[in-house]
């Protein structure tokens, strides 16, 4: 049967889960403040969690929250009783790796779905079916799978049993993102949520016999991040991903900003709506959906191994840097008198012309005509990070858009 995968876009606040939900995802996956994989990620207090879970069901969107750490036994007790506080706020499902903190869960709160984090090195048909049976509804696959691979383990699970799969972010050195550099370098574990993405870095090698001496490890003029992977991006090859029987459709990010939530959600959901309405539909609209996703901030783009092993022009060799196409304003909030509240996020000012960035796929250009600071006071430019202000533009703008700057 055709399957009609679920778009799963990542929050890493209220601010971005509420952007995320209007901007087309089906469901929102989020961290809380302790054992996800994000420690850097802002992360949710229970308060934002439950609230995050309120909105998101008002859509009609389901949220997955994040418990991937590989626990150590000084975490199996604060495991317990997170779970007993997240069976009051009732979120969708559980993203779970670890097997004693799956039982955990099962134990505590065996309403909420049980979903197998891509941590659990998900690589066969025979693992799913040994979390199926453990009552888990759901298995995220690893990133080292083609999607030859992927079918074959539809073919052999049972029809509920659901796969999820990354198909846009970031790529990581390891397997299953389970890395021992961070750790060995900086002592904050990879596996406890704390990376510091040293795959991200330069390095030189060094002779046994020549200590002292560094060799760096030249591609080019500009040096070398001999780790460092491109983006994965499959917005391509949606018709493949379908046919492979994938149930959800997720989008790496946690830590990414509001702009680039509402980017790679918009983009992918016109995607898949315009397949499902018709496939030459979306073919046509291809260069639309690739010109909108080299928008947001990314570091050039691959197909990862979905069809067959990276080689050497799936690594960037000359920078660690981000190609960087707009700058993030701020999101639209309350109208007041038609002025429209945004928490400033980058400096504008008077007479700029920006865009606004709307759900359905518009992106609008407008003028920025007035500033007024929350004491009514006129102002030329918005200079102050998280200043709350209200601007006039033009009434174009609704609830919940994007502003942004072509840089």
């Amino acid at each position: 049967m055709s399957r009609h995968p679920e778009l799963l876009i990542p929050a890493s606040s209220l601010e971005v889960l509420k952007t995320a939900v209007v901007f087309g995802a089906d469901a929102v996956y989020i961290g809380g403040e302790a054992f996800g994989l994000r420690a850097k990620a802002k992360n949710f207090s229970m308060k934002d969690m439950k609230a995050g879970i309120a909105f998101a069901h008002e859509y009609g969107v389901k949220v997955y929250v994040t418990a991937n750490i590989l626990a150590h036994n000084y975490d199996l007790e604060g495991v317990r009783e997170y779970f007993e506080e997240l069976k009051e706020i009732k979120p969708d499902a559980l993203i779970i790796a670890d097997p004693g903190v799956f039982e955990i869960a099962k134990e505590v709160c065996p309403e909420i779905e049980r979903h197998i984090s891509t941590q659990a090195n998900n690589t066969n048909y025979a693992t799913y079916n040994f979390w199926y049976r453990q009552g888990a509804s759901r298995v995220v696959s690893a990133r080292e799978l083609s999607m030859k691979e992927i079918k074959e383990i539809r073919a052999n699970i049972p029809d509920d049993l659901e796969i999820e799969t990354f198909v846009h972010g970031a790529m990581c050195i390891s397997y299953s993102g389970r890395c021992l550099l961070s750790n060995y370098f900086t002592g904050r574990d990879a596996n406890q949520g704390a990376c510091t993405h040293p795959c991200r870095w330069k390095y030189s090698i060094v002779e046994e016999t020549r200590p002292g001496e560094y060799m760096p490890v030249y591609e080019n003029e500009r040096g070398t991040y001999i780790f460092n992977s491109k983006d994965l991006c499959m917005i391509e090859h949606i018709p493949e991903l379908i046919d492979a029987g994938i149930d959800s459709l997720k989008i790496e990010g946690r830590m990414k900003t509001a702009l680039y939530v509402a980017t790679v959600a918009r983009t992918y959901r016109k995607a898949l709506d315009d397949y499902y309405a018709d496939e030459e539909l979306y073919k046509k609209n291809m260069p639309w959906y690739l010109e909108q996703i080299s928008n947001c901030t990314y570091r050039q783009f691959t197909t990862g191994f979905f069809f067959g092993k990276p080689d050497e022009n799936t690594q960037i060799y000359d920078s660690n840097t981000y190609v960087r196409e707009y700058t993030y304003l701020g999101i639209i909030g309350e109208k007041k008198d038609g002025l429209y509240q945004i928490e400033q996020r980058n400096k504008f000012s008077v007479g700029e012309t920006i865009e606004i960035m709307k759900p359905d796929g518009r992106n609008v250009e407008v003028t920025v005509k007035r500033i007024v600071d929350e004491e009514g006071e006129e102002q030329e430019s918005a200079p102050h990070p998280k200043q709350m202000l209200y601007v006039d533009l033009d009434g174009l703008a609704e609830r919940y858009d994007i502003l942004r700057r072509k840089e």
